[in-house]
């Protein structure tokens, strides 16, 4: 299977790509994959043919995002909304990893994907803005 790694140098994407080491991996960077940049992307997915994109990338420096909100929200909303429509444009599937800061921690227990988000800062805004697209 062709699959397409976003995050080369993180450590999602680090884990993954040894996990994935039998598939046709492309574990690509910011260099060729700009997630600052998300009207470029679709060109990348199409021009590559993966049978599924594995979005491991992220913004992911929370305090600094309360300054940076719009390079947050291009990473981790706008890029994930371009890369959903490039797989929904070739059929394929996308894995998206999000983070447990699209709630607000008041829950006495573990959350479950289905309880009500409620994100106290932009990186957890960004993060929900990214499910979403």
């Amino acid at each position: 299977m062709k699959i397409l790694l976003s995050g080369h140098t993180g450590q999602v994407a680090q884990a993954l790509q040894h996990a994935l080491a039998d598939h046709q991996l492309l574990s690509l960077g910011r260099q060729a994959f700009d997630l600052e940049q998300p009207a470029s992307l679709r060109e990348t997915i199409l021009r590559e043919r993966p049978q599924l994109l594995i979005n491991a990338a992220a913004y992911t420096a929370v305090d600094l995002a309360e300054q940076e909100r719009e390079r947050a929200f291009a990473v981790n909303a706008e890029a994930p909304g371009a890369m959903a429509r490039a797989c929904a444009e070739l059929g394929i599937p996308l894995i998206h990893y999000s983070t447990d800061y699209v709630f607000d921690g008041s829950k006495n227990g573990a959350y479950q994907e289905d309880d009500a988000s409620n994100p106290l800062g932009v990186y957890g805004a960004s993060k929900l803005a990214g499910e979403q697209a």
